[in-house]
């Protein structure tokens, strides 16, 4: 009866979100709404192109630096920390997974944006900035309030998820596998990367799609230093915006019914997007899992 109550509650959002996005999908469709880069509450055009946009890119960005270190953190604990280190420095992932967003959203307000601005970006420009692709990347006046900052910041948000899950996965490599490697004389490295990551790779994938959608579905901390700006842009030091954050700033703004379920319409696009994203994951992860117990 339980797990039912999950699917009529999954089934009474969607039906919520599909009643009053209607008059929005009537007036713009599916695929016009999702490619247009329109969005003007004054004539009352609206599209979801720069939001995806910018949600894709934060997402994927800060997966790409969030996944090494996590990797790296959980590898560190369970196969090359003393004893000693490894309580300590597993509460402290887990309480970096209990702060909340609101409060990395101030932090990369007031300190993290400022050093990016200031330190991080100008060095990456005259750096990275040289070379032909990330020219493009990096072109900009450095504002701290822009796509890379905020993909760092979900990063530092997602990076405890991935790491306690690996974490667990690396613990449940069975010891005497490991001791049998030593005993044949391989490395610590060797074991880390012939042993331990194979034999746990579902379970660090499983982490990983779930920092994918926290991603995905974060707010208050990319509300901060993202811009809100609807735009489609190749640098990294461009404000943009997300879904999530579009829904939060302009929720209470909407004066005019076409406004509001265009609104709900980016809501329902994001459920479809994390809908599908996940159950792609668990697809994937099923037929992995298949293939590994063979």
């Amino acid at each position: 009866m339980a797990s039912f109550s999950v699917v009529l509650l999954t089934l009474g959002i969607v039906i919520v979100l599909i009643a009053n996005s209607w008059l929005a999908i009537g007036q713009f469709g599916v695929w016009r709404f999702l490619v247009s880069t329109e969005w003007n509450p004054v004539t009352a055009e609206f599209g979801a192109a720069t939001t995806l946009f910018g949600t894709l890119v934060t997402t994927f960005l800060s997966l790409l630096i969030a996944i090494p270190v996590a990797v790296g953190i959980a590898v560190f604990v369970t196969e090359v920390s003393p004893d000693c280190l490894k309580a300590p420095i597993g509460m402290a992932i887990e309480l970096l997974a209990a702060i909340p967003s609101i409060i990395y959203g101030m932090w990369g307000l007031f300190t993290l944006a400022p050093l990016m601005a200031n330190h991080v970006e100008p060095f990456l420009q005259a750096t990275l900035g040289r070379l032909p692709l990330f020219s493009i990347l990096l072109e900009g006046t450095p504002m701290g309030i822009d796509l890379l900052t905020s993909s760092v910041i979900l990063s530092i948000m997602i990076i405890p998820f991935t790491a306690s899950i690996a974490r667990d996965s690396f613990n449940l490599t069975p010891a005497v596998v490991k001791e049998s490697a030593y005993g044949l004389g391989a490395t610590r490295w060797e074991v880390i990367k012939n042993i331990v990551l194979p034999y746990s790779k579902l379970g660090v994938f499983g982490g990983v799609v779930l920092s994918m959608g926290r991603a995905l579905g974060e707010t208050m901390a990319v509300a901060f230093v993202l811009g809100n700006r609807h735009q489609i842009t190749t640098s990294l030091l461009d404000a943009a915006a997300t879904i999530t954050v579009s829904l939060a700033n302009e929720f209470a703004e909407a004066d005019s019914d076409i406004y509001l379920s265009s609104l709900f319409y980016l809501a329902l696009v994001l459920f479809a997007m994390s809908f599908v994203t996940l159950a792609i994951a668990k697809l994937f992860l099923l037929r992995a899992e298949r293939r590994y117990s063979r």
